[in-house]
């Protein structure tokens, strides 16, 4: 399947629609309940174009723009969100960093590969005891004859383990906070650095997460992404991109919810039913248009992350609550394993909690409104 050109209205929307049909749609329970995402699916997702997405041409990417993205991520995570959330943390919080702050060599060198499917990349900010608090890195660095030296873990990292580049964070000196900060470029097969424990988790299952472990782990000078001490504007402004991809991807799977909900009330209609899947429908309309908002922001180059703040938390908290009435709608065998709004439900599930918690979305948005 070639990848549109960037010119073409509506055209990523339709090829991500046409590619979730034909390829990840007759593979997602598999998918889910093998927990594996085949190599053979995400090396038919390199000729879409979908892994440039937002990285211009001359770079080895497709174009296109946020909305775009949005579009074609929503696509893909109606049919399997765990190859919609693969492409996410490819695009939004590692390609683009590497073309937002890196330097020529570094964008030819890791970001061309990346922009053209033939390299895949994570992002590494979570450690086993720091979450939401990013201020409070355990994992060290220190500087070396011939670069940096990495010292620590990371916990629940996406792509960890079939990444090739992953954006990682440490710090120089604790006692600096923030400021101490920088943002290192880790490639596959660098030596002291591994994915260990693949987790198992309740939903999302085929898209890959693993603890990170470095050890002496040996990053070239070059390797190092902006300046010593920009590591946490660099990660916060990632972050902010990439709650419009995670509400795009919880936008799709609240818009199959609903799919799966009007089926079940079609099947057995009543006016419960009815009403429903009218509540539903205009919650998947909310939805659509906080993400679409925040989407048409940041192309506008506004300030956008009250926007990605709102469209993720209610994108996120929607796909769940769509998600729990379509089991309700469809009775006992919604409730089976294997049933399709079971495996929604479980999906949904861990949307609320990733690229920052719901508490933390309120947090962002409180203190914009009202004041620190």
């Amino acid at each position: 399947m070639a990848a549109p050109t960037p010119s073409e209205p509506g055209s990523w929307r339709a090829a991500a629609r046409r590619f979730a049909e034909e390829i990840v749609r007759p593979q997602a329970e598999a998918i889910d309940r093998s927990d594996l995402l085949p190599d053979e699916l995400v090396g038919r997702m390199r000729p879409t174009g979908f892994f440039g997405l937002g990285v211009a041409p001359e770079w080895g990417g497709s174009g296109g723009d946020t909305r775009a993205i949005s579009a074609v991520l929503a696509e893909l995570a109606s049919a399997s969100p765990a190859v919609a959330v693969l492409l996410s943390v490819h695009l939004s919080v590692c390609t683009h960093p590497v073309f937002a702050h890196g330097t020529e060599e570094q964008k030819e060198r890791i970001g061309r590969p990346l922009a053209q499917g033939r390299s895949l990349g994570a992002f590494a900010l979570t450690e086993p005891s720091v979450g939401s608090d990013a201020a409070r890195l355990g994992t060290r660095y220190r500087t070396s004859e011939h670069g940096f030296v990495l010292n620590g873990s990371k916990m629940f990292i996406t792509n960890g383990a079939r990444a090739d580049v992953v954006l990682a964070f440490a710090t120089r000196d604790p006692t600096a906070g923030s400021h101490g900060i920088s943002a290192f470029l880790v490639e596959k097969g660098t030596p002291g650095f591994a994915a260990t424990s693949k987790l198992d988790k309740l939903g999302l299952r085929g898209s890959e997460t693993n603890e990170l472990v470095f050890q002496d782990a040996r990053v070239p000078a070059h390797n190092l992404l902006g300046s010593e001490g920009e590591g946490l504007r660099i990660a916060l402004g990632a972050l902010t991109a990439g709650r419009v991809g995670i509400a795009s991807c919880a936008l799709g799977v609240a818009r199959a919810a609903f799919d799966a909900m009007r089926t079940a009330a079609v099947t057995d209609p009543s006016d419960a039913k009815r009403g429903e899947v009218a509540r539903a429908f205009v919650t998947l309309s909310a939805a659509q248009a906080l993400v679409d908002h925040a989407a048409a922001e940041k192309d506008a180059g506004r300030p956008y992350v009250d926007a990605a703040s709102a469209a993720k938390l209610f994108a996120s908290e929607a796909a769940v609550r769509l998600a729990d009435r379509a089991v309700d709608v469809a009775g006992p065998a919604g409730g089976r394993v294997g049933a399709a709004a079971e495996r929604i439900l479980r999906d949904a599930r861990v949307f609320p909690i990733v690229e920052g918690t719901t508490e933390i979305q309120e947090l962002i948005l409180g203190r914009s409104l009202v004041g620190p």
